[in-house]
């Protein structure tokens, strides 16, 4: 997913959940911001290089793919982009190494993603934005791993678009190019993808790159045959899928603002998106690479305020300026601070499951909150210290 849906689309999706406007912008930022927080960003703020949330191409070009290069490429995007469906999946005739890759796979629905949404109740609008982008890319990327594997996120030349026509689609063969500054082209069905590359280990070979943004547009329909599917043919309906990412985060919102409320997979508040669902459709399926000014023009309508540009350069400005004291009660602070919560939690979960693919992971004793333990930063937040602002 991209700009249009982590952004104004989330700021919708809070809205309806029950959301003021004020409440609403700040997950949507948030939401946005996971695909915004670097290292290079981190270290130019001054913050804790571990809370990043993405990679650079410029950083993943220089990242080392030995084993411990590789645990750190994988608990970013494990953790916020491919969050695993089922940590405890069964193949036959399959060694240990591949069965580990396996369950990385992202996928709707799992255990993990109870643990997101239930890991940010009473801690504020800024962390409910980290966990809706988690749960929206679930469905936007699902069938892919958050690490790299020729073996299971690779395609090959069987990938079709399906095109509305009629009643039905029309299959129309997907051209892809290696070339990352030409622009996909839905018009022509022409669209820019990873170079393959036989290393297993390539960056090449991380999540959805083989099958370029494709997962990222809301109104693509396509078919392939993923590396780890034996030969059984997949096919993708993003408008669906994007239609079930929204409803599940109304419901996850709505649940968070609830006392005593709990998230349970499966469920969506249709009934709060029902009055509305013939125009989100209409957004959805229109075909095109960025949908932002429908998704704005609807959220100005629901709430009836100028929903802004986003604007990175001001939550990291708004931290600099910052003192020392006051940097934590900062937006970026409090996203920091929920972004280690989240990777610490994915983490200790794949090493709990005996996956040892993104690293080691030990209990903070007598935190509350699991995982890798040079995440200091945690060590200095009390539980629940950042509840819930309602107004």
């Amino acid at each position: 997913m991209q700009l249009d849906f982590h952004y104004y689309a989330t700021y919708c999706a809070a809205f309806l959940a029950g959301c003021s406007h004020e409440e609403s912008l700040t997950i949507a930022t948030s939401a946005q911001f996971v695909d915004c927080c670097t290292e290079s960003l981190l270290a130019a703020v001054g913050g804790p290089r571990a809370a990043a949330t993405t990679q650079l191409q410029l950083e993943m070009m220089d990242a080392d793919t030995d084993p411990a290069g590789l645990c750190d490429i994988t608990r970013i995007w494990a953790s916020f982009h491919f969050l695993p469906g089922d940590l405890y999946a069964k193949k036959e005739k399959c060694g240990r190494r591949y069965l580990n890759k396996y369950r990385l796979i992202c996928n709707v629905n799992g255990p993990l993603v109870v643990d997101t949404v239930e890991l940010v109740r009473n801690r504020g609008c800024v962390a409910a934005g980290v966990a809706m982008h988690v749960l929206a890319d679930t469905w936007a990327h699902r069938y892919f791993a958050g690490t790299p594997s020729l073996v299971i996120n690779n395609t090959n030349d069987h990938f079709y678009e399906l095109i509305p026509s009629g009643d039905g689609f029309t299959e129309r063969k997907i051209r892809f190019n290696h070339n990352p500054a030409s622009a996909d082209d839905i018009g022509k069905g022409t669209y820019t993808n990873t170079l393959y590359q036989p290393d297993e280990n390539s960056v090449m070979n991380l999540g959805h790159g083989r099958a370029g943004h494709l997962p990222d547009y809301a109104c693509m329909r396509y078919k392939y045959l993923p590396a780890w599917g034996g030969y059984e043919e997949i096919v993708k309906d993003n408008p669906s899928d994007y239609m079930h990412a929204f409803c599940q985060m109304v419901y996850a919102i709505r649940s968070l603002r609830e006392d005593g409320g709990s998230f349970r997979t499966c469920c969506y508040d249709e009934e709060a998106v029902r009055p509305y669902r013939e125009t989100i459709e209409a957004i959805l399926t229109r075909r095109r690479t960025d949908a932002s000014a429908d998704w704005k023009a609807f959220g100005e309508v629901l709430s009836g305020c100028v929903i802004p540009d986003f604007d990175a350069e001001r939550v990291q400005r708004e931290y600099r300026e910052a003192n020392a004291a006051q940097k934590d009660a900062t937006f970026l602070g409090q996203f920091v601070i929920a972004a280690l919560a989240q990777k610490s939690m994915v983490t200790n979960r794949i090493f709990k499951s005996g996956n040892l693919l993104a690293g080691f992971s030990v209990g903070n004793k007598g935190k509350k909150i699991p995982g890798i333990k040079d995440f200091q930063k945690l060590l200095e937040i009390r539980a629940g210290e950042h509840g819930w602002i309602k107004h």
